[in-house]
């Protein structure tokens, strides 16, 4: 129907009903229909009147099939006023009003005409109800407030259902009972395994997009055990951006789970170390390296060198931030090289004098670093100590260097690396003008190498999922709040601090499984764990700071810093000038042993290679 076909029918239908109800109104209180002069000169003004406030408040033109409580209120405001005019103009012309046959009138405008306005509501929504068929999929929705109104309305409408609500349920008491849109509240997250069980419930949707990560968490851990699936709605403020739709119903990820919530940054701190400087990253490439690169960019830099040795990975995440910038004048640099390549490394940084470095290249495997233990010391310590070092001649004003829970009390080559690696850090923090840090890493949830990606495939191959211990735990982080760590511990360096994350309670990798294996729709049964033992240089239990480094306080929240012992430069430059010498075997102990601080006794005279 074009608009004008619709104007002139509504014109109509609200033409009879305006002097339907005066006539009607003037027969019910003086049971004639002999009209007199005021009567016939005030239908004439209401129905004038009316159609001119209607199309004030464009009410020939909503979509009326939509239509919610405030068209009604609309419709009850344009009458009013037609109503008020005519009784003042009847005022001036007899001296009076005829208040019952006006108020009459006015209750049969708001009957008539509300209720031929929303007869096509009615019509739509009972046109487009879900008819119960047998492929739908029976839903319980978590939350009675905005986002579930908002999710029962989009699924009702479906043209194409795939879903059919059957309850909700709500933590608020004032809600219990009552009923949202046909479907009634039936209790609160306590009841949800009963519910499901009770109803049939194929499928769990959390409409509470505002949740918190450890009251998802909890609420998680109430669903779990049941045979419903778990999904989540998208958050409000991108359904109303248009960046998604209240029908693009989503796994819930992971991360969501971790049971708190990620940093956030101290955005004026770091803008002032960030706006118009240059930054060079390196490893910009990788996962870490990436999203620092696109954190970073929100802080208008003037420059950003993106330096890594895969030219595949450096293309992307260069092609990724010339998009990002649109108008803003900052120049992104791709640079490929190698950080073992010392000569290289000092030209760059002497080229382009880079206010803030970010050292984000290493090699991270901890299994595939026993194997190749020399690659491990070339690349995590001389590497490291290259591109510190360039910092430091060509006066950088921040080192950043990432580390990761593994140097702690280190077990393995890749772990004692990086403690060798942060003490190069702090010993050239106490000569420097540049502000050297570390910060320390727990796993990193969907990185390369990252255990989540594998069980994935697992999961997706049908299983099984392989765990090494049913007892391993490990703390974990997502990308972006890793990135935001080195940032923030940038912003707040002073120089040969080691920062940590508080990351909450580890989690056991075998519950991580099998909350994947839930996620993805799947029972313990159906895929299945295995457990094929720990591999070389793994721990059971990783830590974030030995007994001597802890500082109980936050120097920001959910940051702690802490002042790991570090050798001194004497002795830990004559122990990297022998290092590179020691054979396969006796290079991995020497490594370990030193990164767990047994440099006391003389370090021996390695064996030279012919």
């Amino acid at each position: 129907m074009n608009l004008k076909l619709r104007y002139s029918i509504f014109f109509i239908i609200d033409s009879f009903i305006v002097l339907f109800s005066i006539f009607i109104s003037h027969w019910l209180v003086n049971s004639s229909t002999n009209l007199d002069s005021v009567i016939t000169i005030s239908s004439f003004i209401l129905l004038v009147t009316f159609h001119v406030i209607s199309n004030f408040f464009h009410l020939y033109n909503r979509i009326w099939s939509m239509a919610s409580v405030n068209e009604l209120l609309i419709i009850g405001y344009s009458v009013t006023i037609c109503i008020l005019i005519t009784s003042f103009i009847q005022f001036i012309f007899q001296g009076g009003i005829y208040f019952k046959v006006m108020f009459i009138t006015w209750l049969l405008h708001i009957v008539l005409i509300g209720g031929s306005r929303f007869l096509l509501r009615l019509f739509h929504d009972y046109r487009n109800t879900v008819k119960p068929q047998n492929n739908i999929k029976r839903v319980l929705i978590v939350g009675a407030g905005e986002a579930g109104t908002l999710l029962i309305r989009s699924i009702k409408r479906n043209i194409k259902p795939e879903y059919l609500v059957v309850a909700v349920v709500d933590d608020n008491p004032n809600k219990q009972n009552l009923t949202l849109m046909n479907v009634k509240v039936c209790g609160t997250t306590k009841d949800i395994p009963r519910i499901v069980q009770e109803k049939d419930i194929d499928e769990i949707i959390l409409a509470i997009p505002s949740l918190g990560k450890e009251e998802m968490s909890k609420i998680y851990e109430r669903c779990v055990n049941t045979k419903a699936t778990i999904k989540t709605m998208p958050k409000i403020e991108d359904i109303v951006m248009g960046k998604s739709t209240v029908n693009d119903i989503q796994e819930i990820k992971f991360e969501q789970l971790l049971g708190r919530e990620e940093v956030k940054l101290d955005m004026d701190g770091i803008s002032s170390k960030l706006l118009n400087k240059v930054i060079l990253v390196t490893g910009a490439g990788g996962s870490i390296g990436s999203e620092i690169c696109r954190q970073v960019l929100q802080f208008n830099p003037r420059e950003i060198i993106l330096l890594g040795h895969g030219e595949n990975s450096i293309y992307k995440i260069h092609m990724e931030l010339i998009e990002k910038i649109g108008d803003k004048t900052i120049r992104i640099l791709p640079i490929i090289a190698d950080i073992q390549d010392r000569e290289k490394i000092f030209e760059v940084v002497q080229q382009y004098r880079p206010d803030v470095i970010y050292h984000a290249a290493a090699h991270k495997h901890v299994p595939l670093m026993e194997f190749n233990p020399r690659e491990a010391v070339k690349n995590n310590i001389f590497g490291t100590k290259n591109v510190a070092e360039a910092a430091h001649t060509f006066n950088a004003e921040n080192f950043v260097m990432i580390s990761s829970d593994k140097a702690v009390n280190p077990t393995n080559v890749m772990g004692a690396t990086k403690r060798i690696a942060e003490m190069i850090i702090q010993n050239m923090a106490l000569n420097s003008n540049t502000n050297f840090a570390a910060v320390r890493f727990g796993n990193v949830l969907g990185s390369r190498g990252s255990v989540v990606p594998r069980f994935k495939a697992q999961i997706k191959a049908g299983g099984p999922v392989t765990v090494t211990h049913p007892e391993m735990t490990r703390y974990f982080m997502t990308i972006p709040e890793a990135s935001r760590l080195v940032i923030q511990a940038g912003a707040l360096a002073e120089g040969g601090e080691v920062f940590v994350l508080d990351m909450g309670e580890p989690i056991k990798i075998v519950d991580l499984a099998k909350n994947l294996i839930s996620l993805s729709g799947f029972t313990e049964e159906q895929i299945g764990i295995e457990f094929s033992g720990i591999r070389p240089g793994e721990k059971m239990y990783e830590e974030l700071l030995n007994e001597e480094e802890i500082q109980e306080q936050h120097i920001y929240p959910k940051i702690h810093v802490g002042k790991a012992n570090a050798m001194e430069e004497s002795q830990l430059l004559t122990f990297l000038m022998e290092l590179e010498n020691f054979e396969v075997d006796e290079l991995k102990a020497k490594v370990i042993e030193v990164a767990n601080g047994n440099w006391e006794s003389k370090i021996r005279k390695p064996k030279t290679i012919a």
